[in-house]
């Protein structure tokens, strides 16, 4: 039998299981104590433990019978409105398992849903408003029209701090039997930007060929570059030493594996910290936002990347920084 994915084989079971989100699971557990409770939207970032919560939800509120009781849909995976409409219609058409006075529909990504699919979606809310609760799960709240916020309580879920994610990583390493560096859980959460989900994949991918897991050991798995790596470079390419930044380049390229979009992710993260006046960072997140886009057409990422190294070079002639290693957070 294949191995479970960690982050399915650690994900909490219960609200006392869900680190942060404290206010989130106050107003949860009130729910469930009064046996009611009215549709909820919840947002935020992928990773931050919107649909564990949705699940942990229905353990409390339905026990053993929380597969019956619960139907999972995805607005990106259904054929359309209509499928969801069916597939709600015959599951609330009867009743629910055990004691529990209405089901739970939740809905994935039902931010990507279209302003009509979502005016349809509201109507079948209403339908079956009576013996049925819907759970929906977006990235972005702005893209739910306001006639279904309306008719939601909606909740935040934001990016895990640091420490938290550091203290689930280092439990799900000890339960492995995985040595875990320090400066593994930096590159981990640099790499995540917060998303519990990809932060324990990284881990397990890591994990896969060693089990002292380390920096270069993450930074491996992700075939991303290490922040270290983007100081140097951007130092060389800030400097005017474009000969030797372009070595540097085609090493983390062609040896290491990095792809063009992560060298622009991982300069837009540095550029924060660079000891630049305001004016020479705005021109270089310019300079990142028109190679990016270049990218997404198409474009040669040698080619990109060279022309950022030599405009960089340019730039640095207005000031000379020093970059600062990388904080941990």
């Amino acid at each position: 039998m294949a191995e479970l994915f960690w982050f399915e084989k650690y994900r909490p079971r219960s609200f006392d299981e869900v680190v942060d989100l404290e206010e989130v699971k106050v107003r949860l557990r009130e729910f469930v104590k009064g046996g009611n409770m009215p549709h909820l939207l919840f947002y935020g970032p992928p990773g931050t433990g919107k649909t564990t919560m949705a699940l942990v939800l229905a353990r409390e509120l339905y026990g053993e019978y929380w597969r019956e009781n619960t139907l999972e849909l995805n607005a990106s995976d259904e054929r359309g409105i209509n499928v969801i409409r069916e597939r709600v219609k015959e599951f609330a058409r009867t009743a629910p398992v055990g004691k529990a006075p209405f089901k739970l529909v939740i809905l994935d990504e039902a931010d990507n849903m279209t302003s009509d699919a979502q005016q349809a979606l509201r109507r079948i809310m209403e339908i079956y408003a009576q013996n049925t609760r819907f759970i929906l799960l977006a990235n972005y709240v702005s893209r739910i029209i306001d006639p279904i916020i309306s008719r939601c309580a909606v909740f935040r879920f934001s990016p895990l701090p640091r420490h938290l994610m550091a203290e689930r990583l280092r439990h799900i390493a000890e339960r492995e039997g995985i040595t875990l560096k320090e400066d593994a859980v930096d590159v981990i959460y640099e790499l995540s930007e917060g998303d519990m989900r990809r932060a324990i994949n990284l881990l397990q991918i890591a994990a896969a060929t060693n089990k002292v897991v380390d920096g270069n050991a993450v930074a491996a798995a992700a075939t991303a570059v290490r922040p270290s790596d983007i100081v140097e470079l951007f130092n060389l390419a800030l400097n005017g030493d474009y000969l030797k930044a372009r070595e540097k380049l085609r090493e983390l390229m062609y040896i290491k594996g990095v792809a063009g979009v992560d060298f622009i992710r991982a300069f837009q993260r540095e550029l924060i910290r660079m000891s630049l006046d305001d004016e020479v960072k705005a021109e270089v997140a310019e300079l990142l936002a028109d190679v990016d886009y270049r990218l997404t057409q198409g474009a040669d990422e040698e080619i990109q990347l060279a022309y950022l190294l030599a405009r960089l070079g340019a730039i640095g002639k207005k000031a000379r920084p020093t970059a600062p290693p990388p904080k941990k957070k």
